[in-house]
């Protein structure tokens, strides 16, 4: 998604890892995510000084991102921004924010439970937490993180906020790319893209392979979410 919105003409900035997350931002999310949530979660905002800090926070790691002057257009991949939309959104009322989904069944799986160890007890409550396997705690983040930030951008950015399945790119990426390109006011060579940026990882559908119980016990957590995205019903 990062290498689309390059060849698309945008900025996003050096200091990136393989992966192209932007690095300046991960100190920021570490410090911030945990706080932001609770305190939106117990729906009251943060302190004064907190979201003056924050704000600092934040405009250091953008001068670090991209230092000097920002061009027209620029941006950062850093899947962790998901938890800071309405921030984000504050800070930048014009932002465009791309979403993208991956099946939260393959992510349940995932052998990357990072964002699970690190803002799980923010997302979810102690009670979840107790005597459940590791597979329902992450579909659980994944569906709460993910139905919060599609219900905000549906309802706060709308026309600046396009959602996109990992595996519509995967598997339809014509189509796909097409309208990412039409969201961003850009025009590529399609076919180019795809041969050079889009190659599906044999993990897609790995959920597939894990006990029918654990699997159906994940769609039961999960249902809405899964039903909203697209994935219970079509199974892809």
């Amino acid at each position: 998604m990062a290498r689309l919105a390059q060849r698309a003409g945008y900025n996003l900035g050096a200091n990136l890892n393989a992966s192209e997350d932007a690095l300046a931002f991960s100190p920021f999310h570490d410090s911030w995510i945990n706080r932001f949530i609770a305190a939106e979660q117990s729906g009251r905002s943060l302190s004064a000084s907190a979201a003056q800090r924050m704000e600092q926070d934040f405009r250091s790691a953008l001068e670090k991102h991209l230092p000097g002057a920002i061009t027209l257009r620029w941006g950062w991949k850093a899947p962790r921004t998901v938890y800071l939309l309405p921030f984000i959104h504050a800070q930048f009322p014009d932002c465009k924010f791309i979403h993208v989904l991956r099946d939260g069944r393959d992510m349940a799986f995932s052998k990357n439970q990072n964002q699970l160890r690190k803002h799980g007890c923010a997302v979810l409550k102690w009670n979840e937490r107790w005597f459940n396997p590791q597979p329902l705690l992450s579909i659980r983040l994944w569906e709460r993180v993910n139905l919060l930030a599609a219900d905000y951008g549906e309802a706060h950015l709308k026309e600046n906020y396009h959602r996109v399945r990992f595996e519509d790119l995967c598997y339809k990426p014509a189509s796909t790319i097409d309208g990412i390109m039409k969201f961003l006011g850009a025009e590529i060579d399609i076919e180019s893209a795809i041969r050079a940026e889009i190659s599906p990882p044999a993990s897609i559908g790995r959920w597939r392979r894990r006990p029918p119980q654990l699997v159906a016990r994940l769609e039961r957590a999960a249902a809405v979410s899964l039903r909203k995205f697209g994935y219970l019903d079509q199974r892809q």
